[in-house]
């Protein structure tokens, strides 16, 4: 269908006339809009920035304001706010993969991402040059920022002390910026003495984070062991030696009548109390099968309700109710149990379905010695049980687990938001800390890495021949926006300071950066401000994918919303 609306035009209607309410951005429009958005997120992210960055008090749940977070974290601040702009979403996308894959940074790639597109759109809508131009110039600039990079990692995962003092940097670096600043070298020892406790494994499952409110920071401890955040049941023992344990999900409240959609007519109470006793009944069946392998303390994810409890209790076995699913699936394995949901046949431990493997592996005919048993399930066991006190609450203490890197990290604070935060921190802290142990290269913060990478930048854009120099002195002047930001949000002078760090490292002096103790510009060396190579390095790349596909875009198709189904008459 052909429309006419005036001699000689004609606009051919490509929509459909009952899909009203799409919208159409095109050319400059299309990418002024993706460029607006864009930025705008960085820069609700950018005062954030650095160890004197500012906090986002985020607010939800209606009227009342009931859910409060304040966080300076740029994936939690950005996983939490409506973004209605596809752009802006591209970045909160990029934010959210740099926390998934290093832990730290998220603040940073998106600030980094948005600098490349204040460029970007100076260098499009004002001197008109083509985003292709842009991209290669952009493509070329990256490959020398990476190997500029490169050059000024340090590896010192041969030497156990350097390396350890490495990480403990890195810790204080990544914490500098948080909530715990003020307790910065008892965290920072304390996430590092968790991370080296796991022996070079990167399972973060192995350390638990529990958080208690009251006392102070400074109250925070580290503990081996696994700390279980549940209690025993009521006048049950609390202490046992090496008990043989029971992990399960199953449901453990068939005492009660629970009938769901049906009448059952009774002629007397008397027919009531047969139909409660044949319930206890076939609830003492099930508690007698998990009892018939002389285990000494049951854990369940559910419930257990009085009567099987009682049983429980006559029978000398504790038993912890309805703990978390995270919390079960961590004690599994921290006790090298399997989490059973049936109870016909259980392993001891894992030594024996180790022996059994290495009999059936002898037997000449290929039978197996109990195909069944691992499936249904296999008890765990360690040193000792315990209930432990941290301020007025009890918890339950796991002590000389089979996995000796299990650790457990305890937070002390004044209230639930500042728990909340420092949780975010020490995570954060661990992640970072996991990803340096299997990278071990690092380089130094304070934005010497970023001035390094923009001044090798512009030795190759006079190089240079054509319009991608523009684009490559672009992405340098985006790289120095870095150190600028950290001296603006400490309210430092950021023109005199880059100034002086672009003649410092003009001179070859690579190790000067922003020094946040003098307000002036220092020895990243000296001061022990040190960041994870692989971190840098996945910040540069995700900015500048993210960006260029932003800055590759031309047109914004905004579908029609679906039509309400009005019903057929």
């Amino acid at each position: 269908m052909i429309t006419s609306t005036g001699a000689g035009s004609f606009i051919p209607q490509v929509f459909k006339k009952e899909q009203q309410g799409h919208q159409i951005q095109k050319g400059d429009h299309a990418r002024l809009s993706s460029f607006i958005g864009a930025i705008a997120v960085a820069d609700l992210v950018k005062t954030t920035l650095g160890p004197k960055g500012m906090d986002k008090m985020l607010v939800s749940g209606g009227p009342g304001g009931s859910d409060v977070v304040v966080t300076n974290d740029g994936a939690t601040i950005l996983k939490k706010i409506p973004v209605d702009n596809p752009a802006a979403k591209i970045l909160v996308n990029i934010s959210m993969t740099q926390d998934d894959e290093v832990g730290d940074g998220t603040t940073s790639v998106v600030v980094l991402a948005g600098e490349l597109l204040r460029e970007a759109e100076k260098l499009t809508l004002m001197m008109k040059l083509h985003p292709q131009t842009i991209i290669r110039g952009w493509r070329n600039a990256l490959k020398i920022a990476k190997v500029a990079l490169e050059s000024c990692a340090v590896d010192n995962k041969d030497d156990e002390k350097k390396f350890k003092k490495d990480l403990l940097n890195i810790a204080k670096t990544t914490l500098s910026s948080k909530i715990v600043t003020s307790e910065l070298e008892f965290f920072a020892k304390l996430c590092v003495d968790a991370v080296l406790r796991l022996k070079g494994s990167i399972d973060l499952d192995m350390i638990q984070i529990i958080k208690k409110q009251g006392g102070t920071m400074r109250d925070s401890f580290l503990d081996s062991g696994f700390i279980l955040d549940k209690n025993f049941g009521l006048s049950m023992k609390t202490e046992y030696k090496n008990p043989r344990i029971m992990v399960a999900n199953t449901g453990m409240d068939t005492d009660k009548i629970k009938i769901w959609g049906a009448r059952v007519k009774v002629h007397s109470m008397d027919e009531v109390a047969q139909i409660e006793i044949a319930e206890k009944q076939k609830m003492k069946k099930k508690v007698d099968k998990i009892l018939s392998h002389n285990i000494d303390i049951f854990i369940n994810r559910q419930l257990i309700y009085d009567y099987p409890e009682e049983l429980f209790r006559e029978a000398g076995v504790g038993s912890i109710e309805h703990a978390d699913f995270d919390g079960v699936e961590r004690l599994a394995r921290v006790l090298d149990a399997e989490i059973c949901s049936t109870f016909e046949k259980i392993d001891d431990t894992k030594d024996d379905s180790k022996d059994d493997e290495k009999d059936n592996k002898d037997k000449p005919d290929g039978k197996t010695k109990d195909a069944t048993t691992s499936k249904l399930g296999r008890l765990g066991t360690c040193e000792s049980v315990s209930e432990l006190m941290i301020g007025e609450d009890t918890v339950i203490k796991f002590d000389g687990v089979p996995k000796g890197e299990a650790c457990t990290i305890v937070l002390r604070g004044a209230s639930t938001h500042l728990l909340d935060e420092m949780e975010r921190s020490i995570h954060d802290a661990l992640c970072i800390l996991t990803q340096t142990i299997r990278e071990s290269k690092v380089v130094l913060g304070g934005g010497c890495c970023e001035l390094l990478m923009a001044q090798a930048v512009d030795q190759n854009s006079v190089k240079t021949k054509g319009k991608e120099a523009l684009a490559m002195d672009a992405f340098a002047r985006a790289l120095r926006q870095i150190p600028g930001i950290l001296a603006d949000n400490a309210g430092f002078d950021a023109a005199e300071i880059v100034t002086a760090l672009r003649s410092e490292h003009s001179q070859g002096n690579h190790w000067m950066g922003v020094c946040m103790d003098t307000g002036s510009i220092g020895d990243m060396r000296k001061y022990g401000v040190t960041e994870s190579y692989k971190s840098k390095l996945q910040c540069l790349t995700s900015a500048a994918e993210a960006a260029e596909m932003i800055l590759r875009v031309d047109d914004i198709v905004k579908c029609a919303p679906r039509p309400r189904d009005t019903g057929r008459h």
